[in-house]
């Protein structure tokens, strides 16, 4: 099980183009990668410009796969003019689950 738990900050003016563009990427990531188990996109209470994606993987293997994919290349080089911080800001990549039982996804 590989998991990520990423905050990202967008620029203010940005955060529709943003938010269909990860939806987009989030919604093949599910759908077409049978390495991705969950792919949540949640916005920030306290600042709407703050997105946090929470992404479940089989493992770094099947990661390191989305990471190639043609809808991963198509929003990263899109979304880069709208982030606040371009950089990796994946303090929570590579997280390890407790709970549900690794077993329990599908």
């Amino acid at each position: 099980m590989y998991i990520v738990n990423v905050p990202i900050q967008i620029k203010e003016g940005f955060k529709e183009q943003f938010v269909a563009g990860i939806k987009e990427n989030a919604s093949h990531a599910q759908n077409d990668e049978s390495g991705c188990l969950q792919f949540n996109v949640i916005q920030d209470s306290n600042d709407s410009n703050r997105i946090w994606v929470y992404e479940v993987y089989k493992d770094e293997a099947a990661f390191a796969a989305h990471q190639q994919s043609p809808h991963y290349l198509k929003f990263r080089g899109m979304s880069d003019e709208w982030r606040a911080d371009t950089s990796a800001q994946g303090a929570g990549r590579g997280c390890a689950n407790i709970w549900p039982p690794d077993d329990d996804w599908s």
